[in-house]
Parts: C-alpha cells; structure tokens; sequence
C-alpha cells in the first residue's frame, strides 16, 4: 500500500471541522506542503474516519435527476443551501443572505422552481399552485432523483 500523502492528519482534521472545501485543501496542501493531491484523496479520508458527508441528499428540495449542465446553476445551489440549513448545518453568511433573497423573491412573487431536463435552461420559475406547491419547489408526480434519501 503506498505511504498517504497526508502530512498531519490532526490538521486536516480541523480544516473538515471548519468546513473547508476539497478544492480548498487541494491547493492548500499544493502552497503548504508541494504536494498534488485530488479531491477524491480527501473524500476517502472523510469516509474512513467516519466524518459526517459533505454534501446533503435532499429528496424533497431536489427530487429531480439532474443534467450535468444544470447541475450548478443558481436555483440548484440555493435549493441545495436550504437544504443544508433545514438540516441543522451553518451556512456562512454571505451564502444565508442569497439563500434568504431567494426565498423573500419566490415568496413575495407567489412563485417555485420547476425543473426541466429537456430544455436548455433546465430550471423556471412559475406561479405556486395552491394547496400543491407548499414549498420553494413545483412537486413533481414522480421524484426522478438518481438517489433518493434513505429515510
């Protein structure tokens, strides 16, 4: 087995417990140490220390397979923020202000997300159907999400 690249684990134990990013700790460890690491290396060490998952599965805010290219757009990134937010995780407070726009602008506009794999755009904002839409989402008949949550 080759010998980790990891220099001081106590430290990287600290960057995961302040939320640092895997894109942070690549380049981190590249300026610190010289050393090239990816960040599947820190998702590994992540998991074989039993550290909570980095990234929330929201079924009920994301219920939708995504394409690739819809992936990061702006509606997806403020759904999966809310997401991490209803479940008890900090968010900083630069990303809590747009989360709070977001959800202020659909709410004073009587509007959800809809998502649509087949178009360009992929994700629209329409009129909140009442007693339906009870969300920031417009629910759909069938969650598409490659991985739904367990529970």
């Amino acid at each position: 087995m080759p010998a980790s690249k990891i220099v001081n684990e106590q430290e990287v134990m600290r960057w995961f417990e302040e939320g640092k990013t895997y894109q942070w700790m690549v380049a981190e460890y590249k300026r610190k140490y010289n050393i090239d690491t990816v960040p599947s290396l820190w998702g590994n060490f992540r998991r074989r220390r039993g550290l909570e998952r980095r990234t929330l599965r929201d079924d009920e805010l994301l219920p939708w397979g995504m394409k690739d290219e819809h992936r990061w757009l702006f509606p997806a990134q403020m759904l999966r923020a809310e997401a991490r937010r209803r479940a008890g995780k900090v968010l900083r407070p630069e990303e809590e202000k747009r989360v709070d726009s977001f959800i202020d602008r659909l709410k004073r506009d009587g509007l959800v997300v809809h998502y649509d794999i087949d178009t360009k755009e992929g994700f629209f904002y329409v009129p909140a159907r009442p007693g339906i839409d009870t969300d920031l989402i417009h629910k759909p008949k069938v969650k598409t999400s490659p991985r739904l949550r367990a529970d």
